[in-house]
């Protein structure tokens, strides 16, 4: 990157040719979708055997040729997008620089010095004062053996200090376009394909590779021109003034930000997450470690979930859709999904998990049943109606699956850092349901269950409360970190709790009990405590993080909700009545309550006396 190259570069050049890799992108992906939805359907339908089985197989290789072409021409036009958006900016500032030296009569050099002319005589002197050389950036005088003059600060040529600004300024213009040329050469060089069609683990792995790449490269074009900083509601305003053609960019080359985007609608980031997937799976086939194999297992248990969801929906017309509105390795891992469209339900809850929830099969297996579940129940109240299960955050891992926290053992759970961590992350997301909801005044539902109670109660004592909350329920909490109802900013007539009798969570000990020495508590953690009788019977309605939701001291509604079994005496394990409150078959009575109040049905719940 010279002077004369970034003088005749030709930005445009690139933004058309990022046009074309865009429409070969677009191409594919029509294709893949094609081969997908008809003739491999076709296939299907009209044949059987060893010949239509290998068929199908080969169309699976074809359509996984289109994706992988669709993802990297995406990329590749991304990267010339950026590329010619940013080198912009500098040959600009050269091309103004050139104009003024020109209109000053200095000379440019190939190399970017400028050269003054001589002008008039030294007044002290009477020696002529000649021209000279400037050099961008060195700040020094170059002229034909004349130094400064006495004073050693200002030299005595008008012309040196209009040069040497002019001259520094191309040195910075072309100090940035080489550095912009570098990055965006070394992406575009990853960015080829090897030779041959088969598109495998390792395949995907490079994709992986070179989406990461391409977001590192461009991180400074994606601050100036994305909404990272903004709030979902201007994001929502931004991605709504942007054409066809500027959504098509974005999603096709940086979606890994726009999948996980607060304010982006929620059809557009389910699109880009389930390409994110795809390239999380593949860049965590290519990685090695527990961590990585744990959500590996969980990433393809959810890409299985949503392929058997829209056979699950040809046959079962009340079966909600699923949503995939964010995923990331992250932390411990992250995964947000739906079920029904948040945009266009009237009824929308996001439940945050707690105790021990990590992006693992446990959570595709368990926390997805539970928002499915949900979304099944609201839908026969009201078919407007979402449910979502919202992992955004690291929550709290107990010391070995069925634990109970102990205060020895558990610091991390004990401890409402994780959920102070985590509120602002919950609440940008429920401000940008509120802003992408089609609904002038979409019901929104904060469910917050086990360690999840706590962040949510964390998120109403953010400023302004949780965005959009219209009611609050509350399942097996350890308390919310508050002791009033109603200061969880919804009104104490919409904050709903559910605590089964047989459930320890719901019934941590008081900090103040903890620490006199509760035997329960520090011999074997609430469990203990609750087997003995110990917490059962807390005079003062005290919990862990703060009043028990579930007494009249704290003001909530309570509702009804089965007693569960019994820790360890009913054979089920530790935690069992934990477990249930989402689920109809275990506990009918909740999963109806949990339901009428997301369908916004609080007539039809049956309601419970208070501890």
């Amino acid at each position: 990157m010279d002077l004369k190259t970034l003088q005749k570069i030709k930005p445009s050049e690139y933004a058309d040719a990022a046009d074309g890799y865009r429409a070969i992108s677009d191409a594919a992906d029509a294709a893949r979708e094609r081969v997908d939805k008809d003739i491999a359907k076709a296939i299907r339908e009209a044949n059987e055997g060893e010949a239509a089985d290998a068929a199908q197989r080969k169309l699976r290789q074809l359509s996984d040729n289109f994706h992988y072409t669709q993802l990297e021409c995406g990329l590749i036009s991304g990267a010339l997008n950026a590329f010619s958006l940013e080198i912009a900016a500098p040959q600009r500032q050269v091309l103004q620089a050139l104009d003024e030296a020109k209109a000053l009569s200095y000379t440019v050099h190939a190399d970017g010095s400028v050269a003054f002319p001589a002008d008039g005589k030294n007044e002290l002197t009477g020696e002529d004062i000649p021209g000279g050389t400037a050099i961008g950036n060195d700040g020094m005088y170059h002229g034909p053996g004349l130094g400064p003059d006495m004073s050693g600060l200002i030299h005595p040529n008008p012309h040196q200090a209009k040069a040497q600004d002019i001259a520094n300024r191309i040195s910075r213009a072309l100090r940035e376009a080489a550095e912009i040329d570098d990055r965006y050469s070394a992406v575009l060089t990853k960015l080829k394909a090897a030779p041959g069609l088969t598109v495998d683990a390792k395949t995907w792995t490079d994709v992986a590779t070179d989406t990461e790449a391409l977001g590192t490269a461009a991180v400074d074009y994606l601050r100036d021109r994305l909404p990272l900083d903004r709030s979902p509601a201007e994001r929502k305003e931004w991605w709504d003034s942007l054409s066809g053609e500027e959504h098509d960019e974005y999603k096709r080359a940086f979606p890994e930000y726009i999948g996980n985007l607060d304010g982006i609608p929620s059809a557009v980031r389910d699109e880009v997450n389930r390409e994110n997937l795809d390239i999380l799976i593949g860049k965590l086939s290519g990685e090695d470690g527990e961590k990585t194999k744990t959500q590996l297992d969980a990433l393809k248990s959810i890409r299985q979930q949503l392929q058997d969801n829209v056979t699950q929906r040809l046959t079962n017309a009340g079966e909600p859709p699923m949503y995939l509105l964010g995923v990331s390795d992250e932390g411990l891992g992250r995964a947000i999904v739906s079920y029904g469209n948040p945009d266009t339900s009237r009824n929308v809850s996001a439940y945050a998990p707690g105790l021990g929830t990590a992006l693992d099969t446990d959570f595709t297996r368990n926390d997805l049943r539970r928002a499915h579940e949900t979304a099944v129940g609201a839908r026969k109240y009201d078919p407007s109606s979402a449910s979502i299960v919202w992992l955004g955050y690291d929550a709290p891992q107990l010391s070995a699956p069925g634990d109970l926290p102990t205060l020895a053992s558990d610091t991390d759970v004990m401890s409402a850092d994780k959920a102070k961590k985590g509120a602002p992350a919950y609440n940008s997301f429920m401000a940008g349901l509120a802003a992408t909801n089609d609904h002038k005044d979409p019901h929104l539902v904060a469910i917050g269950h086990s360690y999840g109670s706590r962040l949510v109660g964390a998120a109403t004592q953010e400023p302004g409360g949780i965005p959009g909350a219209d009611d609050i329920i509350l399942l097996g909490s350890p308390g919310t970190g508050v002791d009033k109802a109603e200061q969880l900013g919804v009104g104490k007539d919409h904050v709903f709790v559910g605590a089964a009798e047989n459930d320890p969570v719901s019934h941590l000990p008081s900090k103040k009990e903890a620490i006199a020495g509760t035997m329960g508590f520090f011999g074997g953690g609430p469990l203990g405590a609750y087997l003995i009788g110990d917490l059962a019977d807390q005079g003062d309605d005290d919990l862990w993080f703060g009043k028990d939701p579930a007494s009249e001291a704290f003001g909530g509604r309570r509702f009804q909700v089965a007693d569960g079994p019994r820790p360890l005496i009913d054979g089920q394990g530790p935690t069992p009545a934990h477990s249930n409150y989402f689920n109809p078959e275990k506990d009918p009575q909740s999963a109806a309550n949990i339901a009428a109040l997301v369908a916004d049905r609080p007539e039809l719940v049956k309601w419970d006396e208070y501890r």
